[in-house]
């Protein structure tokens, strides 16, 4: 079975693990990742998501936070403000450093990003293949207004520095319009017996990659089903603050209105969780088959019965 998961960051990465764990050896698992949250930083290319996928699925990862490396040191940033250079609200671990490093060189090489994820996953082994959605730069920002007036600022500040406490009043993938996906994305979402996606953010993670021209279009007219999980359990986001950019673009922080925002024409399948049982005959009515089933990822186990649902649903609306 050729799957394709279209993920973010943590939720992605911890669904992955466990979807990892629920199928065999012979299955074949395509993730496209969200490259919306890649930012510059200190004269580096830093790509949260792809990383935290990569880390999480190779055995690296901080658990407890859920992104960066596990058993880090600090040294590099603690230098760094000694000599007044920031930004300090975004940590850059020692180890983490070096992945940026490296990716950095390789893309001044001419290596294209594409490329360089290949080449920083033979170190990982992450048992997926991990594709950038687009080789093209494209950069998340949220127009807000505080004290400084109406602006727009990246994600990463949004997201980090600001905790999400101001209101998105608009979410801006800059760059999406004009970039091309990757090298192998919509080959994989043609090819594919099943296409998933994750309990990830819908507008800064699967949203993202979805503007990227073509990758909608694929998606929508591939034959496998497309199956979807809800990242809200019971009007909230299980982890982060999706409900302040579902608000930006008009939707409810519910499962139901995730699914009807993503809409039939675009998924087949969504699994709520059970607290939200009461959605399902709404979202079957909007031509969505739906299913309620625990959706918390307590555990790689608890996860990798999420993923079976999923898989399970998929082979129904196959049917």
């Amino acid at each position: 079975m050729r799957i394709v998961a279209l993920a973010g960051g943590i939720g992605g990465a911890r669904f992955l693990r466990g979807l990892l764990a629920a199928v065999g050896p012979q299955d074949e698992i395509t993730v496209i990742g969200n490259t919306g949250d890649d930012i510059h930083l200190y004269g580096l290319k830093v790509c949260p998501d792809l990383d935290t996928v990569m880390y999480t699925l190779g055995g690296g990862i901080h658990e407890e936070q859920g992104w960066g490396r596990t058993d880090e040191t600090w040294s590099i940033k603690a230098e760094m403000k000694e000599y007044g250079v920031g930004p300090e609200w975004f940590g850059l671990g020692d180890r983490d450093f070096a992945t940026h490093l490296v990716r950095s060189q390789m893309l001044t090489a001419g290596y294209s990003l594409s490329q360089v994820t290949e080449a920083l996953c033979v170190r990982w082994k992450p048992g997926v293949r991990l594709l950038p959605m687009s080789d093209d730069r494209v950069e998340t920002h949220v127009r807000i207004t505080d004290e400084q007036g109406t602006r727009a600022v990246h994600f990463q500040e949004y997201w980090v520095r600001l905790h999400a406490a101001v209101d998105a009043e608009a979410i801006v993938p800059v760059g999406a319009d004009t970039a091309k996906p990757a090298p192998g994305v919509l080959e994989a979402i043609a090819a594919a017996d099943v296409i998933l996606f994750p309990p990830s953010n819908p507008v800064v993670s699967i949203g993202t990659i979805l503007a990227v021209p073509g990758i909608r279009e694929a998606v929508a007219a591939a034959p496998a089903p497309v199956v979807g999980l809800s990242p809200i359990i019971g009007g909230a986001p299980v982890r982060g603050m999706a409900d302040k950019v579902l608000a930006a673009v008009g939707v409810e922080a519910t499962a139901e209105a995730v699914a009807l925002n993503y809409g039939s024409a675009l998924i087949d399948g969504w699994l709520v969780d059970t607290a939200d049982e009461a959605s399902v005959a709404a979202v079957e009515e909007a031509g969505i088959a739906c299913r309620a089933v625990p959706l918390l990822m307590t555990d790689v186990e608890a996860t990798a019965e999420m993923a079976r649902a999923a898989l399970a649903l998929a082979e129904q609306v196959r049917r």
